[in-house]
């Protein structure tokens, strides 16, 4: 299986833009991953992005540590290697994690569920640190939200739902990842050497993924339906697309949020990626889910997946959870513990021994 490259500037031709739809749909369906090639981001927005991010990750660890995640009830800021959690194994990155600016309306006198917390404001470093960041850092966000819109429209109209249907479960916060692998010399590509360990995006409805380094680096792996490891080779000029765990609820199982992975690049070269997700409705319910079920007959449709991937957490597709903001709220706990002892002290042990 190859992982296929969607051209998003066939939109607009009407001539192209049956073909382009079907291709969407075989992606979809089928393979879970794609390039996205033409996505109308200025190249000043990307190169200035992956221009910044070795130097960012260069500065002294106090000053990146000013922004730490630990400070934040949003899951907002930097966290360093082995910090993050997945598939209960140290991920060996450190990222900054950063969004959409929201207002923290959450307070115990609210009445607001508690997962109303992991949305505000974002941490920023100081000016003098890196004075370009922020504005980096929001034009790249603005660019991302526009393409995702407009590629749902796509998506939507390539698996013959009503227009609109789709995207009244986004929002309202999106979110960003800058994040920074090192080499291990010992890494081949084939060894658990962990980035980050298998797992399904739960972050967002669809995930746009820079590949923010040189073409010959690679470490991104995708799962393909017959349990096969696919290295995703970056591809300059494109943005990596793959689905999120409440995509895979609202087309009732056919489009898979596909299982993927990164391992330590070998050699001496140092690995960036940029993944974006597209915010899903806090207050989602699989309720709110089920009215497009009907369309998505499991007889009409292909619903593979290997062994493995049906292996991976996934709280909110298993149902533990009745909001996709309570799924995600256990999610961040168990991938970043000290932030969750430190800021849902209450709630802690329940979700970390959620198994």
């Amino acid at each position: 299986m190859s992982i296929p490259t969607i051209d998003l500037s066939r939109a607009t031709d009407q001539t192209r833009r049956p073909q382009l739809l079907r291709d969407v749909r075989h992606a979809l369906v089928d393979v879970g991953f794609l390039y996205l090639s033409n996505h109308g981001i200025e190249e000043s927005t990307i190169d200035d992005l992956v221009k910044m991010l070795p130097v960012l990750f260069a500065l002294p660890e106090d000053v990146k540590e000013s922004a730490a995640l630990r400070q934040s009830p949003h899951f907002l800021g930097f966290s360093k290697f082995g910090t993050e959690i997945t598939a209960r194994v140290q991920d060996q990155r450190e990222q900054f994690e950063l969004a959409n600016e929201l207002e923290d309306k959450y307070s115990k006198a609210s009445g607001l569920p508690l997962y109303t917390r992991l949305q505000g404001p974002n941490q920023w470093l100081k000016a003098d640190a890196l004075p370009e960041f922020r504005e980096i850092v929001e034009s790249y966000i603005a660019a991302l939200q526009d393409v995702a819109l407009r590629f749902l429209e796509v998506v939507t109209e390539s698996l013959e739902l009503p227009q609109d249907s789709l995207v009244r479960f986004t929002g309202p916060q999106d979110r960003l990842k800058l994040v920074h692998y090192r080499p291990s010399a010992d890494a081949t590509l084939d060894a658990q050497s962990q980035g980050v360990g298998p797992h399904k995006d739960s972050s967002g409805w669809m995930t746009f993924l820079l590949q923010a380094s040189d073409p010959s680096i690679k470490g991104l792996q995708a799962l393909s339906k017959d349990g096969v490891w696919l290295d995703v080779t970056p591809v300059p000029g494109t943005l990596i697309v793959n689905m999120g765990q409440a995509f895979e609820v609202v087309t009732n199982g056919v489009c898979k949020a596909t299982t993927h992975r990164v391992l330590l690049p070998p050699g001496d070269y140092d690995r960036y990626s940029v993944p974006f997700f597209q915010g899903v409705r806090p207050d989602l319910t699989k309720r709110d889910l089920q009215s497009l079920w009907g369309h998505f007959d499991k007889e009409k449709w292909n619903t593979r997946e290997s062994e493995e991937g049906q292996r991976v957490d996934s709280p909110f597709l298993r149902g533990k959870y009745e909001t996709w903001g309570e799924a995600q709220l256990r999610t961040k706990i168990r991938s970043h513990r000290d932030v969750g002892r430190r800021h849902y002290a209450d709630v802690f042990e329940k979700y970390v021994n959620d198994d």
